[in-house]
């Protein structure tokens, strides 16, 4: 089904710690709006598309935010290098630490870990898509929250990428479900 081209959608190369903003983009890698809950969503919806545009527009979207989660990770990953466990406990990462060492795991930026519920799946096509778009502005509006949390430029570039992915995911999502209500699908 997928093709894996080992190298990242976008590069990403952070020369500067910064434990606080490594911090903050957990909320893309497993909060409620995260890459990983937009992914699996779209996954799961896909089945329910009534054709395949549908089914291949949601497969390819999913796909992409998969990339989008490996870019989040790296970024948390290099933002996180060489930390030491006082600076980790000083960021507020003491009790991620204490349970996964440096090791990445799926919370927001308060902790929470990511949950299933996240995934939005009604079985009603037009709903599915409606709330998709809902959730592709919500992850925007998020990586202009994390834009504002920093001026490094290393940082910035990758962040206003997926910014802008978010903003043509959005846009299919709504060519989709216009093409359905045109259609009286």
């Amino acid at each position: 089904m997928w093709i894996y081209e080992k190298k990242l959608e976008y590069p990403v190369n952070i020369q500067k710690r910064d434990l606080k903003m490594a911090k903050s983009l957990l909320s893309q890698y497993g909060g409620p709006d995260s890459e990983l809950s937009a992914a699996l969503r779209y996954l799961t919806q896909r089945y329910t598309m009534p054709d395949e545009k549908g089914k291949a527009l949601l497969t390819d979207i999913a796909t992409e935010e998969m990339a989008h989660i490996e870019m989040i990770s790296a970024m948390i990953f290099q933002l996180m290098q060489g930390a030491t466990v006082e600076e980790l406990k000083n960021a507020g990462m003491g009790g991620m630490f204490a349970e996964h060492d440096h090791a990445l795991f799926p919370t927001d930026a308060l902790g929470v870990p990511w949950t299933a519920s996240y995934i939005e799946a009604t079985g009603d096509y037009i709903a599915d898509l409606e709330s998709d778009m809902a959730a592709e502005q919500r992850a925007r509006a998020t990586y202009e929250h994390l834009m504002d949390l920093t001026n490094d430029p290393d940082v910035l570039a990758p962040l206003s990428f997926l910014r802008q992915r978010e903003i043509v995911h959005y846009q299919r999502f709504k060519e989709l479900r216009n093409y359905y209500l045109d259609k009286k699908i």
